[in-house]
């Protein structure tokens, strides 16, 4: 990998000591807690009373009362959203939240800061290498820009398996290094042995070399920053000791499938209300998501080191989820952790398709699920974090509740139909008959209220980017509307699909179902016979459901169309969505679009330089590109290492005749990892390939090679 620099002497981290900003925010933040929860339980109060009146029994059957209690935890869940975007939009309105951590300091005295030693660290797993190494260029290319580059060092960090892949890493990885004159400053870094995922890759690499930085910044694989952002955080860090974590707001960007440039056009235009609103409330109690932000390197080796689960099932084993956990902890030993809104130029990618975010939610399903032993059984942890695991185990406990939901109300609705009317509800008939009533005037009305509260935070957004002056941003005042429309009813669509799917990864979770770790798709589309595989269950659903309230009655029929549709047309929805060519149409037409389309910034023009770190040569392999090519054979036998010992280089050697004679497709991609980590039999293989006959197969592959 080379060697890394000498290492830049830390002070001992210690628990910071709270002073006086510390204890004002707190009072502020508990005070803007308790003006939420007034208002969300108080909405919640009042809609489950008004439930209650509109229900036939007012809540007298165990089907009502399973409904209203459903109901009254679905409404609160959907009232928090709803306020904490209409505390964003007030606070966007008066300018900005003054008790946020980078109004705390004028920008002179920022500017006047020294900066930091600073390691920027980029975990990868079997993700698209040009693609990703493409945006890890263009963040080296912006933060010297800034001349502060010195202070920056840049690790990529492996998991990686299937041997075509981490070769081409390797390789690539050198060709960036070159490119960028960048040796001694760009490491990579590969584990044999890939233990917890993401969080284990980067305890290993802090347990390696944690100390040599004060600051660690981490991304993912879709991950961009500013050069200029990531001064100014390694700044507000150095300003203020008792941070542990400060935490960006990524915006989408690179979309190309018509569902990345929805789920783009949809964060860019949304979150900045939700992200203002939610910094107001957490304050220096926020989550953690796991990339695009700063850690304070000791503090974070000391305090966020993850034990597996003691439990069983699904709570045994490591933590799957852990980014929350680590601000917990982080929180917990006395730091602060903050979400700053206002750091800007920083990015990452929305999955391509319906079926590549659903495959990522259910990894992150059975992970915050897990939380709730964390949020149980620990003590010492702050309410706020507490909270924050509650939200994320209800961003998936929220779909089989709503699926619930919709239970009780068609065992309800078969009730009134197929039964005759009960005047004595429950086990113990009274004296006096209950009257069903029906009240449709205020069904109706508390129809609009959810709906209301469902859909008013977009009409805020758009009208925040009118106030504001982004809408040209967005394609202009029309256009952005009507985008705003488009991705609503696209919203309404998906909403009954990602219910029932999330419905399904929860029982698998609960079940302890096993997960397999893929690397994430980042570009491709999604076929017909993949989508009719995955969407079949609800589909069936749909139909089911559709046919049964036909049969009950009809207006019954109606009402559930708005979830039954939507199933019976997943699998062209899901085809259509992921198309490149209807999202690129639509951009073409103006709608859908985003500041950073409308304006790019330098980052990202640097992102769309396609020329290729790595080009191949004639249709080689990567693994036979590092047996047969002389500077790549030299390169990666130099990352290689030298496995001593007898039996070990007698299997080595065993494998390595047998590739020669047959071939590398003689081998499993495990036995060409090994031969690929072992400098020695690389490079008795790439000599004893070239002296190969002509007319044997690496023979006839080197001829290849040398005529193409």
């Amino acid at each position: 990998m080379g060697q890394p620099c000498e290492p830049v002497a830390t002070p001992a981290p210690g628990v910071p000591v709270r002073g006086r900003a510390d204890v004002r925010w707190r009072w502020v933040a508990n005070i803007r807690r308790l003006v939420l929860a007034l208002f969300v339980l108080g909405q919640t109060f009042l809609a489950t009373a008004l439930i209650l009146r509109v229900l036939p029994y007012h809540g007298g059957t165990w089907a009502e009362a399973g409904l209203t209690t459903l109901f009254a935890v679905l409404y609160a869940w959907v009232a928090v959203g709803f306020w904490t975007a209409v505390f964003g939009f007030a606070i966007r309105l008066i300018g900005g939240d003054r008790w946020s951590l980078a109004r705390r300091h004028p920008e002179a005295e920022l500017v006047a800061t020294p900066l930091a030693s600073t390691a920027v660290v980029m975990p990868i797993y079997h993700e698209p290498v040009q693609r990703t190494l493409r945006g890890l260029r263009a963040i080296y290319r912006d933060l010297e820009r800034t001349g502060h580059l010195q202070h920056f060092e840049f690790y990529i960090l492996s998991d990686s398996r299937d041997p075509e892949v981490w070769l081409e890493e390797q390789a690539a990885w050198q060709s960036l290094c070159e490119e960028l004159n960048a040796d001694g400053r760009l490491f990579y870094r590969r584990r044999t042995v890939n233990l917890n995922y993401k969080s284990g890759n980067v305890a290993d690499f802090l347990r390696r070399w944690g100390r040599r930085c004060r600051y660690t910044v981490v991304l993912d694989a879709d991950s961009l920053m500013g050069g200029d952002t990531l001064v100014r955080m390694v700044r507000l860090m150095e300003l203020e000791p008792r941070v542990g974590i400060l935490q960006t707001n990524p915006g989408v960007v690179r979309g190309c499938s018509l569902f990345a440039r929805i789920q783009q056009f949809a964060n860019r235009l949304y979150s900045p209300l939700f992200s203002a609103g939610l910094a107001a409330v957490q304050m220096g109690d926020a989550a953690f998501w796991g990339h695009n932000a700063i850690l304070r390197t000791s503090a974070f080796m000391d305090y966020c080191g993850l034990r597996k689960l003691p439990g069983v099932g699904l709570f045994r084993g490591p933590i799957l989820s852990h980014d929350f956990v680590e601000a917990a902890w982080m929180g917990r030993a006395g730091y602060e952790v903050w979400l700053e809104p206002s750091l800007s130029a920083s990015f990452e990618e929305s999955p391509p398709s319906l079926g590549d975010e659903l495959s990522r939610d259910r990894r992150w399903a059975k992970g915050n699920l897990q939380h709730l032993w964390v949020m149980l059984t620990t003590p010492g942890l702050r309410f706020a974090h507490r909270m924050a695991f509650f939200n994320g185990i209800m961003g998936y406990l929220a779909s089989p509740l709503w699926l619930l939901f919709l239970v009780f109300t068609t065992v309800e609705a078969a009730q009134l139909a197929l039964m005759p009317i009960d005047y004595f509800p429950g086990d113990q008939p009274g004296l006096y008959p209950l009257w069903p009533e029906w009240r449709p005037g205020l069904a109706i009305t508390l129809a609009l209220t959810t709906l209301t509260m469902l859909f008013a935070p977009k009409v805020l957004a758009w009208l925040d980017a009118l106030i504001h002056r982004r809408a040209r941003q967005f394609g202009g005042v029309g256009r952005s509307l009507l985008s705003v429309i488009l991705e609503t009813l696209v919203s309404v669509m998906l909403a009954p699909i990602k219910m029932l799917a999330h419905s399904g990864y929860v029982l698998g979770a609960l079940l302890n179902l096993s997960l397999s770790w893929a690397g994430q798709n980042r570009t491709e589309e999604t076929g017909w016979r993949e989508a009719l595989v995955t969407q079949a269950t609800g589909m069936l659903v749909g139909l089911a459901w559709s046919a049964f309230a036909w049969y009950l009655d009809p207006l019954f029929f109606f009402w559930s169309l708005p979830v039954a549709v939507p199933l019976i047309l997943a699998a062209p929805t899901a085809v259509g969505l992921s198309r490149v060519w209807a999202g690129q149409w639509l951009r073409r037409a103006g709608l859908l679009r985003t500041p950073e389309e409308t304006h790019p910034p330098q980052l990202l023009l640097d992102t769309a330089d396609e020329q290729s770190l790595l080009p191949r040569l004639g249709q080689l392999s990567r693994f036979e590109e590092a047996v047969l090519l002389p500077e790549v054979n030299a390169m990666h036998c130099s990352l290689a290492r030298s496995h001593p010992g007898r039996l070990r280089q007698e299997t080595l050697q065993g494998l390595a005749r047998r590739c020669l004679a047959e071939g590398p497709g003689a081998l499993s991609r495990s036995e060409l990892s090994h031969l690929c980590r072992d400098s020695d039999t690389l490079a008795w293989l790439h000599h004893a390939a070239w002296r190969s006959d002509p007319d044997t197969w690496w023979g006839r592959k080197l001829s290849a090679a040398v005529t193409g």
